[in-house]
């Protein structure tokens, strides 16, 4: 198989090609990768949750309680009753009728639009949608309409001339995973309800993360009961794994006799459903440690424009940090790791041609001696490689 070689040296030549880095340590602030100490600026551990110590009592004492697998499906043997209560607890909390639990936010992307459209139907799909949207729309055979990014006006043009399919489907994520940038949520619910399209969002980054209990992006622009179908993760600022669909109670009932990724997965272990359980009942308590994170996001985003770097968007705990060519920004990354920084750049396909960028995420967690460390290990990279002047 000689074109793996060949393939292989293409990507290394035009600065595309992946290595797996190695955790040598926990997802906190500070941690080990690849043997080497290092401020963490890239996980989507958002508030820190996953070295929480009542998350990791929960998970252990579910382990003595339940043991260490689910055992089977969830239509099979493989339904505790901690699936239920975490599905209750994410009804409550995204202010919903019902809530459906997958393995991961991949699965419940493709598992909810493969289960709600097909060949009839169609997608209308924002052009910087998550890898998962996109494949779910791919494998739902439905005819699938990209518009230009938040572009409202665009797609309506579009739901005016397809709006003769059985059913519209609307989808788009609520933050956008790699430009930090928020959906127009406001302007896409008068539009769903102008062309009778259903609305999908996926809050995999704004839960937690958004509005004032961390719901989401329905609660951040004050759309309770506007979007139907809102899926989310546990794996983010959770600090657990899994992801989510919330809805009326038929939506839920119908995806799980529908949904195909949940009807023939193993169910997620006790563990972590109970961690998930734990890291809800500390947002309820801390609501602190949401404010926290977004000052250090706002203190980490103000010194890096003022350095002169062009950061995409505002708008979350997401600050893109535009290179432009995918040679120079990995080696940006590696200059950064070289200066303690583990900040991994982000090159094509993932973001579009020219785009490439180092994108950082911070936590709660980071101090402000974290944050003021990784500036300067910024400065000194964006200086040598001549990204700032």
């Amino acid at each position: 198989m000689e074109f793996l070689k060949e393939e292989l040296f293409s990507l290394k030549q035009h600065g595309l090609y992946r290595h797996l880095n190695t955790m040598d340590n926990s997802q906190a602030s500070r941690t080990m990768v690849n043997g080497k100490e290092c401020i963490l600026l890239s996980s989507n551990n958002y508030l820190g949750l996953t070295e929480h110590p009542e998350l990791k009592a929960a998970a252990g004492e579910a382990v003595s309680l339940w043991g260490t697998g689910a055992g089977g499906s969830r239509l099979i043997t493989g339904n505790f009753r901690l699936h239920e209560e975490l599905e209750e607890t994410i009804a409550h909390f995204k202010n919903t009728e019902a809530a459906i639990v997958f393995n991961t936010g991949y699965m419940a992307n493709i598992g909810t639009i493969t289960a709600l459209t097909g060949q009839e139907d169609i997608i209308f799909s924002d052009e910087l949608n998550h890898a998962s949207i996109i494949d779910g729309c791919r494998l739902s055979q439905a005819k699938t309409m990209i518009y230009p990014h938040k572009k409202t006006g665009a797609l309506e043009e579009l739901l005016q001339q397809f709006r003769g399919y059985r059913r519209l489907l609307i989808v788009t994520d609520g933050v956008f995973s790699m430009d930090g940038d928020l959906a127009p949520l406001p302007r896409l619910v008068k539009l769903a309800e102008k062309y009778n399209a259903l609305l999908m969002v996926d809050d995999a980054h704004a839960t937690g993360v958004l509005g004032c209990r961390g719901a989401g992006s329905a609660e951040h622009f004050g759309l309770d009961g506007k979007i139907p179908i809102q899926m989310g993760t546990l794996s983010k600022a959770i600090g657990s794994a899994g992801g989510y669909v919330a809805g009326s109670y038929d939506l839920i009932d119908y995806l799980r006799n529908k949904a195909r990724s949940f009807i023939f997965s193993t169910a997620l272990p006790p563990s972590v459903i109970a961690a998930a359980l734990a890291a809800f009942r500390v947002l309820r308590k801390n609501p602190q440690i949401r404010k926290q994170l977004y000052m250090n996001a706002q203190y980490l985003r103000s010194g890096l424009k003022q350095m002169g770097f062009t950061i995409a968007a505002e708008e979350s705990p997401v600050i893109p940090v535009l290179i432009g060519d995918a040679n120079k920004t990995v080696q940006m990354a590696q200059q950064l790791f070289s200066l303690g920084v583990f900040a991994p750049g982000i090159r094509p396909p993932t973001v579009p041609p020219g785009t490439s960028r180092v994108r950082v995420t911070v936590m709660a967690t980071h101090t402000r001696d974290d944050l003021d460390k990784a500036l300067a290990a910024f400065k000194q990279a964006g200086q040598t490689l001549g990204v700032i002047y």
